[in-house]
């Protein structure tokens, strides 16, 4: 699979800081110009991944035109972390969305959001929909798979910390690769380096393990609810769903169904890569931008 090519004339990203409602620091990274005509794109991460999962498609899409803001939640990437564990909620989060949206005038705009940034997105359309210009759901739907979930748990805030990043590699081949059979060792590495971090000499994980308290009442008799009532709010929004044919989160059933109560709604398969595709391979990032381009 071929990495993206990136247009060297693409400005450099800019990061900045919004307070969010409570007074916690969330970090926000710009790509563009902002004074761009264009509907802007917001980029959301899943529940411990950071902006850096965004950064290859938002220099493309800057790159034609684009104003893209990418956002890391409270607790992970550069955002400060919350002394509350309770705080790393979906309400919590959704209110430090709408204030960024608020504080970098960027609304209406079009949402990438990657797993619990789709679910994010779906709140927002039930609580503001005119915020919303159209969206692309990274892996994620009304209807999350509850094997995947309870995988999720398995690893979420647990496992070693590695020496380096090459061992991290090694570490992220040994969880993701029946997910992710085809990465090479570059992407491997690359992974490790948006995993962890370096501080003092010795790498950190880029998200608070106090989110995995959020996974604390997953169990295996009970799924999780579903979102058709918040994911119906998105009726009339041009609407693409990325899904990893290896994905244990979206099921081909549940793509279906979204499909049944819009009008239209554009599907992309990533082959070989489970949750969450990586979003950086030129066929992903073209159908992406071209889909962008049409709203």
């Amino acid at each position: 699979m071929t990495t993206a090519t990136l247009d060297p004339i693409t400005p450099t990203p800019v990061s900045t800081f919004v307070s969010a409602p409570d007074g916690l620091k969330l970090h926000v990274r710009e790509y563009g110009s902002r004074i761009s005509p264009r509907v802007p794109v917001v980029c959301l991460p899943g529940l411990t991944r950071t902006i850096e999962d965004f950064d290859v498609l938002a220099r493309a899409l800057a790159a034609r035109g684009r104003r893209v803001l990418a956002l890391d939640s409270r607790g992970r990437g550069l955002s400060a972390y919350d002394r509350d564990s309770a705080n790393y909620s979906l309400p919590v989060e959704l209110g430090d969305l709408d204030a960024v949206l608020i504080a970098r005038s960027a609304h209406p705009a079009i949402f990438i959001g990657s797993s619990r940034g789709g679910i994010l997105t779906m709140l927002l359309a039930a609580m503001r929909p005119a915020a919303i210009a159209g969206a692309v759901f990274n892996d994620i739907g009304p209807v999350i798979e509850h094997r995947g979930l309870m995988r999720i748990k398995g690893y979420v805030g647990k496992g070693p910390v590695p020496r380096d990043h090459e061992e991290g590699a090694e570490v992220l081949r040994r969880l993701f690769s029946q997910q992710f059979p085809d990465l090479t060792a570059e992407q491997w590495l690359a992974w490790a380096c948006r995993a962890w971090r370096e501080d003092k000499k010795h790498l950190v994980q880029t998200y608070d393990p106090k989110i995995a308290d959020t996974l604390a009442t997953v169990n295996p008799e009970t799924p999780p609810p579903a979102l058709w009532p918040q994911f119906d709010a998105m009726k009339a929004m041009p609407l693409m769903v990325v899904r990893g044919t290896n994905s244990d989160i979206l099921s081909p059933d549940t793509i279906t169904a979204m499909a049944a109560r819009r009008d239209a709604m554009e599907i992309v398969e990533v082959r070989n890569q489970g949750h969450t595709p990586l979003l950086d391979d030129e066929r992903t990032v073209g159908r992406i931008t071209a889909f962008v381009d049409t709203l």
